[in-house]
């Protein structure tokens, strides 16, 4: 028979088994929480066509920035007629096209002269790189601007405010752009200049800005409504609504963090398309002129001698080819960096 002793000393014993194993303690810093920008982050590091593309663009940048002080160290810039100076006097033949091999390539003209002209093809490039790459930032920024403010009303308020704007985005919508940009830059430079006049180059940059914000806008706007109204119903919302939260308030701490994914992605295909489109206005006539170094009219100048001479449309063919899928690989792997479902 088990004496009370026993059956203490047993019960004693079995607590004492179930009692909790002590614990380790981590050490403080070692497992620190990431934030979502230095997830994102991460991911896109780990993307090489990603930051191959974004070397490439800043690059681009870089380049148009300095595209005068590269121009000064080189020695040339792209206004002067180098083919009538006393010390180039056999830069063109006798057709007005370049004497030497592949476009007139030397140790003084890097990537050639241009026909007729004979101005240099390098600092052409590097103007009219800057001057594509300037205006379609701006485009780009009037345009997303718009557009989230635009998007963000119309699907927060819903509503009449919603059915109103959404008949003004359709209405914008309706317009044929590339028509539109045809018939309307020459309207607008006539309203500020005489047609005995020259237009300023400045006067045409803020046509095109105008005329392409003007009609650049919508598409980014309509995915910012979709967006705010899936959002505007979740329950993070609902929340900041009971507790009292104004509506500036809750669109900017709620839902903006939100949707900063689509517009950045957004954002990147419209720029590269805005300079696609500026190039297009300068090669039919209606965007830059002479002597405005463009990427548009150096491509109108090698329709014309592609003939006689192939390489003037080369440099700038490739340079431009390379930017547009470069900015488009970036957007891709910004938007594959912000959304973690994809496993990068």
């Amino acid at each position: 028979m088990t004496s009370p002793i026993d059956i203490e000393g047993s019960g004693t014993s079995a607590i004492a088994d179930e009692s909790p194993q002590p614990v380790k303690t981590v050490e403080a810093g070692s497992q620190e929480g990431r934030s979502p920008g230095q997830l994102m982050w991460l991911r896109f590091k780990r993307d090489r066509v990603g930051v191959v593309s974004a070397c490439i663009v800043i690059l681009y940048f870089l380049v148009a920035a300095l595209a005068p002080l590269i121009a000064k160290v080189y020695g040339k810039n792209p206004y002067t007629l180098y083919a009538q100076e006393p010390d180039y006097p056999f830069l063109l033949d006798d057709f007005a096209m370049p004497t030497g091999s592949f476009g007139g390539m030397s140790g003084d003209f890097w990537f050639g002269v241009e026909p007729k002209l004979g101005r240099d093809v390098f600092t052409m490039l590097l103007y009219g790189m800057r001057t594509s790459l300037y205006m379609a930032v701006a485009v780009t920024l009037l345009c997303v601007v718009t557009g989230v403010i635009i998007g963000m009303v119309s699907g927060f308020f819903g509503g009449r405010v919603d059915y109103w704007l959404g008949r003004i985005t359709d209405f914008f919508l309706a317009f044929p752009q590339q028509l539109f940009f045809i018939a309307f830059m020459p309207v607008v430079t006539a309203m500020f200049v005489s047609p005995q006049d020259e237009t300023p180059t400045y006067l045409r940059a803020v046509a095109i800005t105008l005329v392409m914000w003007f009609l650049g806008w919508m598409g980014l706007a309509r995915l910012v409504r979709s967006s705010v109204l899936s959002l505007r119903e979740r329950e993070f919302v609902e929340a900041a609504k009971v507790s009292g939260a104004s509506p500036w308030r809750i669109v900017r701490k709620e839902i903006l963090p939100n949707i900063v994914t689509p517009i950045l992605v957004q954002a990147t295909y419209i720029l590269p398309s805005t300079i696609l489109s500026i190039a297009f206005l300068s090669y039919i006539g209606v965007g830059f002129v002479e002597p405005t170094p463009d990427w548009g009219r150096m491509f109108a100048i090698g329709a014309d001698v592609y003939e006689q001479d192939p390489m003037f449309m080369f440099f700038p063919g490739v340079a431009l080819v390379v930017f547009v899928l470069s900015f488009n690989l970036l957007g891709d792997s910004v938007r594959d960096a912000f959304d973690p479902k994809t496993g990068r």
